[in-house]
């Protein structure tokens, strides 16, 4: 039997789009011969992988994995909801965002992590995109972690448990864990799913945004035509509302509509250290469609 060697099985991944394990298989199968392996894969369904990779994946699923004093998050993309509502896609995604907790969150290794089924994440994506017939990707992906306290999860919209189309991460340290805590976490993550905070804290604003905000307040000030020292009080007035909209722990609770986060996180003996906040699909260019043109275009009109 002809040796497999990693230059093969390169080639064949090339050639095919296909994952590692399944090129290896493939090779076997064909005693080596590459042809033989891409008919093997043509067979099999798995080569038509790499003729989607260029397709606009915006729909799919954001998935939370949580346990002791850590949470990770995911977002795995795919090109339409019905996606979503796939037994396999979203055992997929629930093992990758389980796998996150492992490995962290950079997502090349987290692509290298070995999943039940043997293989890799980036070759059980691979195989998934063979079987299901949409292209697919793993888009981003978040772990957070306290010394002590809690790490609570809340996904919006949920499909399945854990999984949905806004995901939340919410890190609050404390003394100890409790329900209470828990339950703090998860109103937090509520809160953050409802009111998009771009901060953790007015230290952690982007200078560059801030810079923006104060560049319009200023040019609207002046429009009133007030003297300078006026126009500088009105601006850190407004600068002051900016924070109160874009900084988590500034702005008012929801559930109460009169406290701010902080002072919630403070009365509960608790410090939130970190958040983050995956809706899906937000920020990607999707491809708008007119089907009764396509329609016609087919028919030849």
């Amino acid at each position: 039997m002809a040796e497999i060697t990693a230059a093969l099985v390169k080639e064949l991944r090339e050639k095919t789009g296909a994952g590692m394990m399944d090129c290896k298989k493939a090779l076997k199968e064909a005693e080596g011969d590459i042809e033989g392996a891409i008919d093997w894969l043509r067979k099999k369904g798995l080569s038509a992988a790499a003729k989607k990779s260029g397709r606009v994946t915006a729909e799919g699923l954001v998935g939370v994995a949580q346990t002791d004093l850590k949470a990770a998050m995911v977002e795995i993309n795919a090109e339409t909801d019905f996606v979503a509502r796939n037994e396999h896609f979203q055992n997929f995604v629930s093992e990758v965002a389980h796998a996150a907790l492992s490995v962290g969150d950079d997502l090349e290794k987290l692509k290298a992590a070995v999943l039940k089924s043997g293989r890799t994440v980036a070759d059980e994506l691979t195989h998934l995109i063979a079987t299901i017939g949409e292209n697919m990707s793993i888009r981003r992906a978040r772990v957070l972690s306290v010394p002590s306290g809690v790490v609570a999860t809340y996904v919006h919209g949920a499909v399945s448990p854990g999984l949905g189309k806004i995901g939340v991460l919410a890190a609050v340290e404390a003394p100890s864990a409790s329900e209470a805590l828990e339950d703090l976490g998860r109103r937090i993550g509520m809160h953050v799913a409802a009111t998009r905070p771009a901060a953790l804290d007015v230290d952690s604003v982007d200078p560059q945004a801030l810079e923006r905000e104060r560049a319009v307040l200023v040019e609207q000030a002046k429009a009133s035509g007030k003297p300078d020292a006026i126009i500088e009080k009105m601006v850190d007035g407004r600068i002051r509302k900016f924070y109160e909209e874009v900084v988590l722990l500034e702005q008012i609770w929801v559930h109460d509509g009169e406290s701010r986060v902080r002072k919630i996180v403070e009365k509960a003996g608790a410090k939130l250290t970190g958040f983050d906040r995956f809706q899906l699909g937000e920020g990607i260019e999707k491809e708008e469609n007119d089907f009764a043109a396509e329609v016609a275009k087919a028919a030849g009109q």
